[in-house]
């Protein structure tokens, strides 16, 4: 039996370069997108998009799309449907590298209190510099990892990380630190919510993997889903990013191959498929302690899903959005 070429083997294009010209635009444009930009001590650039900064949602979307690498668009449609004023659409032709080589956030980062000096530190990286560490078992199945001279990292956090761990950063990574560009996007802010939420195709092509499907038949991808007001309460806020794609995402998946494959992605992949479906997620996340991996994996995934097959012709449609949950979760009435 041979073994299966890796899905990005023979790929060529670099995540980071490709994030370069809109790392640029969001340094350059930092004022009107009310972010503070600073080099930190050991000279990284250190992006402050809602800690003390006031940040933007249009800085979220240019932010989702650095996260992709470049190889997404992220876009804010407006306009009441399905009973919320505002939308994201995500779209990618290479939704494989642009979301599990690049916007998924997989790069475990932490340093105790010894290491800090204060307060101990955790933060999942996402972004482009994770396929320069290439640190993550997921690079050696996609078989990719990027050369490039220059890298920008997202990071969920409330406050700038400690020197150990951007020295680990620049060790990974190969890179001097004045090539390093870190991005922090608080889940409790207007960027950090917009870029998590932009997020939602990348869930899908995530649960797809868990479920086995061959990342090398997936060519294209599309998805939308609802953009709530952040909370100011952590858990909150992250409730709702959550809610927003397991409940309001819907996806749309181009692949090739086998049409009993694509059928049984469509069918597998909808979040309403876990035994956790049906309650919002911080109410879930509160009744299991608080542990993230006591909830049911199945429950990753957005709600609503058509794989369309491109040999075939076929298109296949399951689950669906559960617009009233987040309405009566999100919405106050005047």
């Amino acid at each position: 039996m041979t073994t299966p070429t890796p899905p990005l083997a023979n790929c060529s294009l670099s995540v980071n370069a490709l994030a370069r010209p809109l790392v640029a635009q969001l340094l350059a444009e930092a004022d009107r997108l009310n972010l503070h930009v600073v080099r930190d001590p050991s000279g990284a650039c250190i992006v402050d998009a809602g800690i003390e900064a006031g940040g933007s949602v249009e800085a979220g979307l240019l932010i989702g799309e650095i996260c992709m690498g470049g190889l997404g668009q992220v876009r804010l449609r407006s306009g009441v449907q399905d009973g919320w004023p505002s939308w994201l659409e995500v779209a990618s032709a290479q939704p494989v590298l642009a979301c599990l080589g690049s916007q998924y956030a997989g790069w475990s980062l932490s340093a105790s209190k010894e290491e800090t000096g204060g307060k101990k530190f955790f933060s999942l990286g996402s972004g482009p510099a994770r396929a320069l560490a290439a640190k993550e078992k997921l690079f050696g199945e996609l078989g990719y990892h990027d050369r490039a001279d220059a890298g920008v990292l997202v990071l969920e956090v409330d406050r700038p990380p400690p020197r150990v761990i951007i020295d680990k950063l620049l060790r990974d990574c190969g890179l001097p630190a004045e090539a390093l560009t870190l991005i922090l996007t608080p889940t409790t802010s207007l960027a950090g919510t917009t870029q998590v939420v932009a997020r939602v195709l990348e869930v899908a092509l995530h649960k797809a993997h868990e479920l086995g499907f061959d990342l090398g038949h997936i060519v294209g991808g599309s998805a939308t889903a609802p953009l709530p007001a952040p909370s100011p309460d952590g858990v909150q806020a992250m409730g709702r990013t959550n809610d927003a794609i397991l409940y309001g995402g819907r996806v749309c998946l181009t692949v090739r191959g086998d049409d009993e494959a694509a059928r049984g992605l469509a069918k597998a992949l909808p979040s309403r498929n876990s035994r956790d479906f049906g309650r919002s997620f911080a109410d879930i996340f509160k009744d299991v302690g608080y542990d993230f991996y006591q909830i049911d994996g199945a429950l990753f995934a957005p709600a609503e899903v058509w794989v369309a097959n491109l040999d075939s012709g076929h298109t296949w449609h399951a689950g669906a959005l559960d617009m009233a949950l987040l309405t009566a979760a999100w919405l106050k009435e005047a």
